[in-house]
């Protein structure tokens, strides 16, 4: 099986896991990762990164000339993807850039130019309901028209994409898995002694962006009402951004700012010895109108990738009922009503409590993030949708037989 992915996620190479382990699923798989030139991400990474290339065995990064450097939607390639699909003849193309890119209508028109007959598929992470006029909704018409499958990374981009009229199949599953020689159970009695965590606190965890979306204020006042408890606590929150000053003075006035310990800054491959010192992870996201782009508007939580990164350490996980959380977890973890200060407490408090259960959080999550989100689970899970679709791995279409 030939397959084509063509995405600016790509540029980054610890971003390629999922493609690698799907080049290794058969011998007669072949996977081109198809990466723009020239990308400027912007944020924390403001500068401009020029691809190189890289063959490793069935594996490939190819870098492509591209007339945008920093807008997914108007990302377009040049010459050099024609020559690039001639010489593979991919079976799969599929475009990583939503379901209105314009690169994705490039190459579904270079497809049918080129009479390569390959199946056309696209990824998005858009979870939300929009409006869009014309002339982007005639190119979305045209995308989702001749869309053979959809990976989409939440049920409900699915759904929002039912209801513009998409039709054919699609499977819901993360853009990037989980790297378990990473991200594995490894304690860290050291790390805790730095952070003057008690080796007998229960310390509850928060990774990711400091913002108001991320019901961090929710957390806090949960934990208030957790201070007398006589068992000690400390709340270690790892991540960076605009909220910390008012967390703080928030834990202060409710008289638990004692209780916070804040890690900044720490490249990623330290993130892993941080959720081993937390007995629960919690991501408590909560839907907002606040955002608004130029089609949608509001925001909700997308998938939560640090669920499964607590789950592949063996760390119990709390999540709200925002987006995609409660499909994450499932009956891995537990889930509370987004913004229910109460039910978040109940549940800290199970957990505190309750070392048996603690226990079988535990197992469950470590068992789901090494069944279904590891990056060789994900190219399983690839893999099965394109044969879904009718693609063999024999570099055929599958017969009607199998």
């Amino acid at each position: 099986m030939r397959v084509l992915v063509l995405s600016h996620t790509y540029i980054v190479d610890l971003n390629r896991e999922k493609l690698r382990a799907l080049a290794q699923l058969s011998p007669d798989m072949e996977v081109v990762v198809g990466v723009p030139r020239c990308w400027q991400p912007g944020g924390v990474q403001n500068r401009l990164i020029v691809s190189e290339p890289l063959v490793e065995g069935s594996f490939r990064v190819q870098p492509i000339s591209n007339l945008s450097q920093n807008n997914q939607g108007l990302l377009t390639f040049g010459p050099d993807l024609v020559q690039l699909l001639r010489q593979f003849r991919p079976q799969v193309i599929q475009v990583e850039q939503g379901s209105r890119a314009l690169a994705y209508a490039q190459t579904i028109t270079l497809n049918r130019l080129l009479g390569l007959k390959a199946k056309n598929v696209f990824f998005t992470w858009w979870n939300l309901p929009y409006r869009l006029k014309f002339p982007i909704s005639a190119l979305e018409a045209y995308n989702l028209r001749h869309s053979h499958g959809l990976v989409v990374g939440n049920q409900d981009g699915a759904d929002v994409l039912r209801d513009r009229g998409y039709t054919a199949p699609y499977q819901v599953m993360p853009q990037l898995g989980v790297d378990e020689t990473l991200f594995r159970p490894q304690p860290q009695p050291e790390l805790a002694q730095c952070l003057d965590i008690p080796a007998d606190a229960f310390v509850v965890g928060y990774c990711g962006r400091f913002v108001e979306e991320k019901g961090l204020l929710t957390l806090c006042d949960a934990l208030a009402t957790l201070r007398d408890r006589p068992q000690p606590w400390v709340w270690l929150l790892v991540g960076r951004g605009e909220l910390q000053g008012t967390i703080q003075a928030r834990a202060d006035g409710a008289g638990i700012g004692d209780r916070l310990r804040w890690v900044t800054d720490i490249p990623h491959h330290q993130v892993p010895n941080y959720i081993n010192l937390m007995h629960s992870l919690v991501l408590p996201s909560e839907t907002t109108d606040r955002f608004k782009t130029l089609t949608a508007k509001g925001w909700k939580e997308q998938f939560g990738h640090v669920l499964i990164e607590a789950m592949a350490c063996a760390v119990p996980v709390i999540g709200s009922d925002s987006g995609e959380i409660p499909n994450v977890i499932d009956q891995a973890g537990l889930v509370f009503p987004e913004g229910n200060v109460s039910a978040l407490a109940d549940h800290l408090r199970l957990l505190m409590e309750n070392l048996t259960r603690r226990r079988e959080l535990a197992e469950a999550g470590y068992h789901r993030a090494m069944s279904r989100y590891t990056n060789r689970a994900l190219a399983k899970q690839l893999l099965g949708f394109y044969e879904e679709l009718g693609v063999g791995r024999s570099g055929s279409e599958k017969s009607a037989e199998g």
